[in-house]
């Protein structure tokens, strides 16, 4: 059973409160939602229940608030002090440091830049205090922030005048600005839309009640009609992003839980006599894919009745012949290994987070066993961090943990065959099926020892798949599979464009007014070179 990252909590005074409620009359919208989400939580918590791997404390650290997996507050947790963990007593806070705290003017990239002339001189002009030197401009300018709010969605409201001749009636109309069409929805309306709703998990009743609270009435099914026509301009992009990320160096991929109403059966006893009968797949998931290579970096989501391992063959499916083999990382679960009908071979690492995580697990019961796993993997990640660091070559980096990182992973494999050799460790126990995982999976754990730029861990796809868990948690469900579908476009997209520092706002926007372009050369509309196509078209323009 996977760790959730979701904390269900349950109220009982609330539901005590709400029982009485339904007893005198209908609920109220807010209390229905309330009933929702214990209904949920409540099937969630069977269904764990009912998978044979289930256990106590993997039921408790659903209930309860997740902690840290630091390796020095597990083992304070466990009662293990580390040395160098007596801290000083706290010494008496001085005067914070100018700026400390604060973002500095080259953080905000989003921000509109308007240079300001001097206001009596120009460079050039003489020194008007020793009326003797000239005045040149520096390099830095003098700066000043002005952070002002302003609603999600605006809207205007072009008042044309009208004038009627009192002899033939005609009726003659002003014009309206130019840039103002015909159409209501600009193409700004679509990004905000999509970026709210995929990008920061907000429902559409939020949004709906956020827009009319501040004068802008936009019902939710006006917006997801606004975001569906956006999506369908938008797709060339999407599809690219599939066709470049097949070509990737590197992929991660993973699954997470995900709900489409459409699909979904109507009650558990009813799915196991459908999939009894039809041997059909029941469960629904998003799989997200990472895939990095040329210095950029491409996220993709999938959601529907396929594994990762699924949708993963379908991206490699746009992989270009000749191609070195590509290194795949993810945990150790077979559903995520693809399934191809040519032969590809795939360098397969697993996760080595992963399998710390079984360590940390069972740190509780056999805490200095535990601490020497935990602390040459902290070591080992030291060393990975020096060489990012340092900006090593993929070849170099190697060198460099084969050098430092090969003898505490020989150290920690000799560790863990003794512990069975020398019958210290009961292989059923806890911490003897941890290190089972990990002997069993050895070569793929430390694949990084013997492969340029195979990683240490699924940890960016994992963070990846925090868009969808965050829509999940707010949303619950998509209501059909096109819902889904136009949400993993969304999320592939703004996602991709954190990935690689661009502005996913302007970039959707652009997308939007330049869909010919779009469909004709969508290679030139990628996150990362949408803006030297735009100034190349600028410069074009001027010079014809």
């Amino acid at each position: 059973m996977k760790r959730t990252s979701e904390v269900i909590e349950v109220n009982f005074e609330e539901l005590a409160k709400l029982r009485e409620r339904a007893r005198q009359g209908p609920l109220g919208e807010d209390d229905c939602h309330k009933l929702d989400a214990a209904i949920q939580a409540l099937h969630y918590l069977i269904e764990r229940i009912g998978e044979k791997d289930t256990t106590i404390s993997q039921l408790r650290a659903l209930l309860s608030k997740p902690t840290t997996e630091k390796t020095s507050k597990v083992l304070e947790q466990a009662g293990i002090k580390t040395p160098g963990e007596n801290h000083p007593p706290p010494q008496a806070k001085g005067p914070p440091k100018p700026g400390h705290g604060r973002n500095s003017a080259q953080a905000y990239r989003g921000a509109r830049r308007i240079k300001i002339a001097h206001g009596s001189l120009k460079p050039g002009d003489r020194c008007p205090e020793c009326l003797k030197g000239k005045v040149y401009e520096q390099r830095d300018p003098g700066l000043r922030i002005r952070i002002v709010g302003q609603a999600p969605i605006a809207a205007t409201v072009y008042e044309l005048e009208r004038l009627r001749c009192n002899l033939c009636g005609e009726v003659f109309e002003a014009e309206a600005p130019e840039g103002v069409g015909e159409e209501k929805y600009d193409e700004t309306a679509g990004a905000m839309i999509g970026l709210l709703k995929y990008g920061s998990g907000v429902p559409w009743d939020r949004l709906e009640r956020l827009e009319a609270s501040l004068g802008i009435p936009l019902p939710a099914s006006t917006q997801w009609e606004i975001v569906e026509a956006t999506a369908a301009l938008i797709r060339p992009a999407f599809d690219e992003l599939i066709r470049q990320s097949a070509q990737g160096e590197v992929f991660y991929n993973d699954d997470t839980s995900m709900k489409i109403l459409a699909l979904a059966r109507a009650s558990p006893q009813r799915a196991e006599e459908e999939a009894s009968e039809s041997k059909e797949r029941t469960g629904l998931f998003t799989s997200g894919i990472v895939s990095t290579g040329e210095g950029r970096r491409i996220a993709l989501f999938f959601t529907g009745r396929n594994h990762a391992g699924e949708n993963f063959a379908r991206v490699l499916a746009e992989r270009a012949q000749g191609l070195p083999p590509p290194i795949q990382m993810s945990d150790a679960l077979t559903r995520n290994v693809p399934k191809l009908e040519e032969k590809l071979e795939i360098l397969w690492g697993n996760c080595n987070a992963h399998a710390r995580r079984r360590f940390v697990q069972v740190t509780p019961n056999f805490p200095q066993e535990c601490r020497f796993v935990l602390e040459s993997l902290r070591e080992v990640y030291r060393y990975d961090a020096e060489a990012e660091a340092q900006g090593l070559t993929p070849e170099a980096r190697l060198r460099f943990h084969q050098a430092h990182s090969q003898p505490v992973m020989d150290a920690l494999q000799a560790w863990f065959a003794a512990q069975f050799a020398e019958k210290r460790v009961e292989p059923n126990s806890g911490l003897g099926e941890a290190i089972t995982y990990c002997l069993k999976r050895w070569d793929r754990l430390t694949l990084f020892l013997r492969e340029p730029g195979a990683p240490l861990d699924s940890n960016i796809v994992e963070r990846a798949l925090k868009k969808c868990i965050l829509h999940r948690k707010n949303s619950l469900f998509y209501k059909t599979a096109n819902g889904a579908e136009v949400g993993d476009l969304f999320m592939s997209l703004i996602h991709t464009c954190e990935l690689n520092g661009a502005n996913p706002f302007k970039y959707l926007t652009e997308l939007q007014r330049h869909t010919e372009e779009l469909a004709k050369n969508p290679a030139a509309w990628m996150p990362w070179n949408y803006r030297q196509t735009l100034a190349q078209a600028d410069t074009s323009e001027h010079r014809a």
